[in-house]
């Protein structure tokens, strides 16, 4: 693998015709996309460590990663609604990012979803139009429909050895009238077990799929361990500034390098809005307040924060969940036979619905909560180990009227940002009354026959639960213990409107020669996950790219 860790020569690693920052989910696509053409060289920048360590690869053992040094290790500011409390917000800081730690839910969202991506960015980003790139991107297992990939690099594939409570998860489904149906449809609603990013039992990260066949190509060079600190400009004769490379931090080191053609910011929702207010590029009063000079003012870059905020109900339950997952037999079952509990992505089972809040909100038919079944209590935000044997159902909350901001904490780059998603905060109280409303429904499985079947009628959470009343329990989970569900979308927002911080070409606006490929460019959030379009955020970018050459 020609991944530079270290220092690099003088010459080594200067300079490329394309920079990019960032190696996740759509960082590696983009980069293993353009150096296809062998005339093309690509210098690809990554803030964290290689994906060598072991739980990287083991799908039941991310949590385990979680305040790790490959997590950026991002906590949100006090949340008013939410008793005053901090998230969590694990990032992935590794090759492959987020999709090296995530739970590998395959779950593409709906094609209305990207239909309003055209109302905000142009016909390109229709659902219709991402259907050829979906289908370059996946290599599903069992396709259900030709809109389905079946020789991309990105394996998708049925879960190996789910545990048995998930089939009793879709029979409580099957028992309250809601349907069963095959996952990824453009427009199903109903419930599925999930179809996971993996190969064979093992996680299937951007850096499996993507980064390490590239790299055997020449004219792609990795720096990991790689901070960037900002872009840096140069003006073009009509005085619009043009990037010309980056600042990055390399082994206690800042070097420039050189992009003769581009610089593509591809560092998350989170780290590229940061790292373009360090460059001069965001709310001139926000920059002049932290001593950065303003390039262009661009008020939205930072703004327009969504994110999927998920609240469970983890009632106690028989033998049969991921409880001893950790155990050494579950290890040496994993590594001799990729089976076992080890290969569970955790959420196994997933599905949409639309609650009576949703009337006069969202387009008809379209679901506003995602249910979600774990068969383990994932408690503490994924930072505690199970506590006991147990089941979680949880509700998403699948599109937020609330809208929130990331803010720089200070001019240094080493500073984590001001993380805000201002959870449940819109002025009518839909957000919380429909998280509510999707709680009710978590209440609802939990109370069937099915589910009576393997639970025990106590509570791991909220503990005690067996003592309150169900709407006590729906109060608590939502104000105390809901948390991110890992999707933060749209602060760097595409849009054909002039205030959009991102043209449909994934240009910044105000200067020549800088894009955007990752979720920050999503104007909204779409009803299912975000790593399948992030994907394809950077199969798209690197198309756009050669066709602007």
């Amino acid at each position: 693998m020609r991944v530079l860790t270290s220092r690099p020569g003088a010459r080594e690693a200067s300079e490329a015709d394309y920079v990019i920052v960032g190696a996740g989910s759509a960082g590696a696509t983009l980069a293993a996309r353009l150096t296809e053409d062998p005339g093309v060289t690509v210098l690809l920048l990554e803030a964290g460590p290689r994906d060598d360590k072991l739980e990287l690869h083991i799908p039941a053992a991310f949590s385990t990663l979680f305040r790790s040094k490959y997590d950026w290790n991002y906590d949100t500011v006090p949340q008013e609604h939410l008793e005053g409390r901090t998230v969590y917000w694990p990032r992935g800081k590794t090759l492959g990012g987020s999709s090296s730690l995530n739970a590998m839910m395959w779950v593409r969202g709906f094609a209305a979803d990207y239909n309003e991506w055209a109302d905000a960015a142009g016909d390109r980003w229709s659902w219709d139009a991402l259907v050829p790139y979906f289908r370059r991107v996946e290599n599903t297992q069992d396709p259900v429909d030709d809109t389905q990939g079946t020789d991309g690099p990105q394996h998708v594939e049925h879960q190996r050895d789910p545990r048995p409570h998930t089939a009793v998860f879709l029979d409580a489904v099957r028992e309250l009238g809601l349907p069963v149906t095959d996952a990824n449809l453009a427009e199903g609603q109903g419930f599925t077990q999930t179809m996971v990013s993996q190969n064979r039992g093992a996680r299937a990260s951007t850096a499996d799929a993507y980064l390490r066949p590239a790299l055997r190509r020449p004219n792609l060079r990795v720096l990991t361990n790689a901070l960037a600190r900002r872009v840096t400009f140069t003006a073009d004769p009509d005085g619009t500034p043009r990037a010309t490379g980056v600042y990055v931090d390399i082994a206690g080191v800042t070097r420039h390098v050189r992009a003769r053609r581009e610089v593509i910011l591809c560092g998350g929702t989170i780290n590229t809005p940061q790292l373009l207010m360090l460059s001069g590029i965001g709310p001139a009063g926000h920059l002049t307040e932290h001593g950065i000079d303003v390039l262009v003012d661009a008020p939205a870059v930072g703004a327009n924060l969504q994110d999927h905020l998920v609240a469970g109900l983890a009632p106690a339950a028989h033998g049969g969940t991921l409880y001893r997952a950790s155990t050494v037999q579950q290890l040496g079952r994993y590594l001799s036979a990729r089976k076992g509990m080890l290969t569970s992505n955790v959420a196994e089972a997933c599905g949409f619905i639309r609650t009576d809040q949703a009337e006069g909100t969202h387009a008809p038919g379209l679901p506003d909560i995602e249910i979600l079944f774990a068969p383990v209590p994932y408690v503490g935000e994924g930072l505690i180990p199970p506590p006991a044997e147990g089941i979680t159902v949880g509700a998403i909350l699948m599109r937020p009227a609330s809208r929130g901001t990331i803010r720089l904490a200070s001019a240094d780059p080493t500073d984590a940002p001001l993380i805000d998603p201002a959870y449940l905060s819109d002025d009518a109280g839909v957000d919380a009354a429909t998280l509510r409303a999707g709680l009710e429904w978590c209440e609802r499985l939990i109370a069937t026959d099915a589910l009576g079947s393997v639970t025990t009628g106590g509570w791991v959470q909220p503990e005690g639960g067996e003592n309150m009343t169900s709407a006590e329990r729906i109060e608590l989970s939502l104000r105390r213990y809901s948390h991110t569900l890992y999707h933060p979308v749209g602060t760097a927002a595409m849009g054909s409107d002039a205030s959009a911080p991102v043209d449909p070409e994934l240009r910044v606006r105000g200067v020549h020669g800088l894009r955007v490929a990752d979720a920050s460019v999503m104007p909204t959030i779409i009803r299912g996950h975000t790593n399948a379009p992030a994907i394809v955020i950077g199969e798209v970018a690197a198309d756009l790219i050669r066709d602007a050459r």
